[in-house]
C-alpha cells in the first residue's frame, strides 16, 4: 500500500505540472483529494491493516495528501497572478488620450430672469416675501377685491381643492398676507415671485403653470408718478437705458386707477417692426393704485395712507429678452434650448 501511495503522488504531481488553468486545476484537487478519490479510498481500506502497519500507511497517506494540497495551492496562486497581469496588460489606460469633455450645467433662464427681477428691485430698497401656492379664497379672491360673485374670477379659472382651497393664480396673496402681517406698519416695499396656476391652454404664450413677479408699495402720499418712475427705472435696467414706457388705462379690480404698461421695442427703437406689430409698443405688466378695498382689508386706513401694485410674467420678459418664441421651451427641458443661457 506504501508502494501504491507513491506512485499516486508521483502520477499527480505529473498531472499538477502539466495543468493549464484554473479549472483543470480545480478537477485535479476533486480527483485526487476529493471524497471518491484514490487518496480517500486507499485511506478507507486501511481497516484490512495489521495494528503495526496502520499508523505508518496512515503517516504517509498524509504526507502524500500534504505534497498534492501544497503544489495544488502554489500552482493555484501562480495562475492567479498570472490572470491577473494579463488582465492589467489588456486594460492600460493611456494617460497621454484627451479626457471627456464634462458637461456644465448653466442656469435655468427663467431663474436667471427672476433672480436679475430681484436684483433690480431690492436695489431699489424692497424685500422678496414668499407665499403658498396652495391659498385660501379669502387671500386670493376676496381680499383682492374679487367677492364670490365678481365676474373677473371667470377671467382667471382655477384649479380648486376645496371650496375655499384652490391653486393661486396670481402672487397677490402674498401682497395681503404681508399687509396683515406688518399689521399697519409702513413703509410696504415688497415684491412676490412665484409660480401660479391657471386653466389656460398650452400654446405658444400662454401655460397652465406659469411664473409672477408681483410688486407693492405702501406709504403717506405714494402717487401714480412714483409708480411711473419705478416702472420706468425698472424697463431701463432690465432693457436698455434707451428704453421708454406708456401707460395705458386699463382695469383690475384690486387697482384703481389701473394701467397697461408698454415698453418701447427694442428691436426698432419705436419706429414699428415685426416683434412690436408696427405699434412700436411692447406690453411687458399691468399696474395701478391698489384699490382702497384692498388696503382696508390688509389693514390699512385708505384715507390715511395709498400704494401701487404691478405683476408681470417672468416668461414674458425673458421671451422679449432673449428673443424666444414659443413659452414652451421653457418647460421641454430640452438640453439644445437651455444651454444657450450659460449666464448670458
Amino acid at each position: 500500500m506504501k508502494e501504491r501511495l507513491n506512485e499516486l503522488k508521483q502520477i499527480a504531481l505529473g498531472e499538477l505540472e502539466a495543468a493549464i488553468g484554473s479549472q483543470r486545476l480545480s478537477e485535479l484537487r476533486v480527483k485526487y483529494l476529493g471524497k471518491k478519490g484514490p487518496l480517500t479510498e486507499i485511506l478507507r481500506g486501511m481497516g484490512t491493516l495489521s495494528a503495526e502497519e496502520r499508523p505508518l500507511i496512515g503517516q504517509v497517506a498524509n504526507e502524500v495528501r500534504q505534497v498534492i494540497e501544497e503544489v495544488l495551492d502554489a500552482k493555484q496562486a501562480e495562475l492567479k497572478r498570472e490572470e491577473t497581469n494579463k488582465r492589467l496588460e489588456s486594460e492600460t489606460i493611456d494617460v497621454t488620450l484627451t479626457g471627456r469633455h464634462a458637461s456644465i450645467g448653466a442656469v435655468h433662464p427663467l431663474t436667471q430672469t427672476i433672480q436679475e427681477i430681484e436684483d433690480i428691485f431690492v436695489g431699489m430698497g424692497y424685500t422678496v416675501e414668499e407665499g403658498p401656492e396652495v391659498e385660501q379664497d379669502y387671500y386670493n379672491f376676496e381680499a383682492l377685491n374679487l367677492p364670490k360673485d365678481h365676474p373677473a374670477r371667470d377671467m382667471q379659472d382655477s384649479f380648486y381643492v376645496t371650496e375655499e382651497m384652490l391653486l393661486r393664480t396670481h402672487t397677490s396673496p402674498v401682497q395681503v398676507r404681508t399687509m396683515e402681517r406688518r399689521k399697519g406698519e409702513v413703509p410696504v416695499k415688497i415684491i412676490c415671485p412665484g409660480k401660479v396656476y391657471r386653466r389656460d391652454e398650452d400654446d405658444a404664450t400662454h401655460s397652465h403653470q406659469f411664473m409672477q413677479v408681483e410688486g407693492l408699495v405702501i406709504d403717506k402720499g405714494i402717487r401714480m408718478s412714483d409708480l411711473k418712475g419705478t416702472l420706468l427705472q425698472f424697463a431701463r435696467e432690465m432693457f436698455g437705458g434707451d428704453v421708454n414706457i406708456r401707460l395705458r388705462p386699463s382695469f383690475f379690480p384690486f387697482t384703481e386707477p389701473s394701467a397697461e404698461v408698454d415698453i418701447s421695442c427694442m428691436m426698432c427703437g419705436g419706429s414699428g417692426c415685426r416683434t412690436c406689430k408696427g405699434s412700436g409698443w411692447i406690453e411687458i405688466l399691468g399696474s395701478g393704485m391698489v384699490h382702497p378695498n384692498v388696503l382696508r382689508a390688509g389693514g390699512y386706513d385708505p384715507e390715511v395712507y395709498s400704494g401701487f401694485a404691478f405683476g408681470m410674467g417672468p416668461e414674458r420678459i425673458a421671451m422679449l429678452k432673449y428673443g424666444v418664441d414659443d413659452i414652451r421651451h421653457f418647460y421641454t427641458n430640452d438640453l439644445r434650448f437651455l444651454g444657450q443661457f450659460n449666464r448670458i
